[in-house]
């Protein structure tokens, strides 16, 4: 039981790495762009990611295993708004489908605390799906305008504030 359960979680943190990083990856160019809901959400997301490998780690630790911190695979260069958005929807639905099936072979191993934790990344990852989908929605109804208008509102910020733009 034991040994499967540190497997799952293992691979859990593998693809969180990736998420982290790649959410981070496009909060640095949103925010470059002057897009601040898109860079926050992105950020926002990332920062929930790393909370979820805390919890993969804690109880990993408690089932006496070793932590792996191997990101599964590496960021992909996206610059672009809506193949950003694409993609994280599609991890996002991808993480689901995955911790789903961590959760079912954790409860046919008789791991039912393993299995608890990833049942609650799915509701997380659903969330995070819905975010990303809501983006993509506002995305298409509005098209450009909603990232000009973004962009917009932070300088009328930092005109406001008497700073410079990206402070």
């Amino acid at each position: 039981m034991r040994a499967k359960s540190i497997e799952l979680l293992n691979k859990a943190i593998s693809e969180e790495l990736v998420a982290v990083h790649q959410y981070m990856y496009f909060h640095f160019h949103c925010d470059d762009q002057g897009y601040d809901l898109l860079s926050i959400l992105f950020k926002r997301t990332a920062i929930e990611e790393m909370l979820h490998i805390e919890k993969l780690a804690d109880r990993i630790l408690y089932l006496k295993g070793e932590i792996l911190m191997e990101a599964a695979d590496k960021v992909k260069p996206i610059t672009d708004v809506k193949e950003m958005l694409d993609f994280a929807a599609k991890s996002e639905d991808e993480a689901v489908v995955m911790y789903n099936n961590f959760a079912i072979e954790c409860g046919n191993n008789a791991d039912s605390v393993t299995k608890t934790l990833f049942e609650s990344l799915v509701i997380d990852e659903e969330r995070h799906f819905g975010q990303f989908d809501d983006e993509m929605e506002n995305l298409k109804k509005f098209g450009d305008r909603y990232l000009v208008l973004q962009s917009m509102e932070r300088s009328k910020k930092s005109s406001a504030m008497g700073m410079p733009v990206g402070e």
